[in-house]
């Protein structure tokens, strides 16, 4: 007999939509108790991806992250599901990450040349250790901002150089020069020399 039930995972990314359906129109009508529930499904990955755009700043992330869950709120009567909620949640934290980056990017140093880059080259051998998720994340956290920023919605989120050059207010080509270049950083960090 052929099997016609759908696997497990898509039957759950479907009853999830529906749910999220469900949640966002209660929500927008005003009730907090869905919201709060949209918020603890969806705010783990969500947070994830800032966390990683804040350079492991919790307290940037935790910023970003209610930022975009205000703007959320504010916005729910108009979502239209023309992408899935979680979808839309994501992008608005990226959006209110990279609007913190923005902010910010004068003030920091290193994203201003290679200040501070020379001490990559004085760590302790144990931590050039390549190969484990710690180290990338740790590395990831040592980036410049906008170079952590193009590599991470580039290599990560798979965001095109496009869209990254709009968000991040910057040429199609220094979005290329960055990811190149935060790249370089990530080998030179973990000891690899290719």
């Amino acid at each position: 007999m052929l099997d016609t039930t759908m696997p497990a995972s898509s039957a759950t990314n479907q009853a999830d939509a529906a749910d999220d359906h469900a949640l966002v129109r209660a929500a927008a009508a005003g009730d907090v108790t869905a919201y709060e529930r949209i918020y603890r499904r969806h705010a783990p990955r969500v947070y994830a991806v800032l966390w990683r755009l804040c350079g492991g700043h919790a307290a940037r992330a935790e910023d970003a992250l209610q930022e975009a869950f205000l703007q959320a709120w504010r916005a729910l009567p108009g979502f239209r599901f023309e992408s899935s909620l979680g979808t839309w949640l994501h992008r608005l934290g990226v959006n209110a990450a990279l609007m913190e980056l923005r902010a910010n990017a004068t003030g920091d140093a290193r994203d201003a040349g290679e200040e501070g880059w020379e001490s990559l080259a004085m760590l302790p051998a144990q931590d050039r250790c390549a190969g484990t998720s710690m180290d990338l994340e740790r590395a990831l956290e040592t980036l410049p901002p906008r170079a952590r920023a193009v590599l991470v919605l580039h290599d990560i989120e798979g965001w095109k150089h496009q869209e990254i050059a709009d968000q991040l207010q910057m040429a199609v080509g220094s979005s290329k020069a960055q990811l190149h270049r935060a790249r370089g950083l990530l080998r030179a960090r973990l000891g690899e020399t290719a």
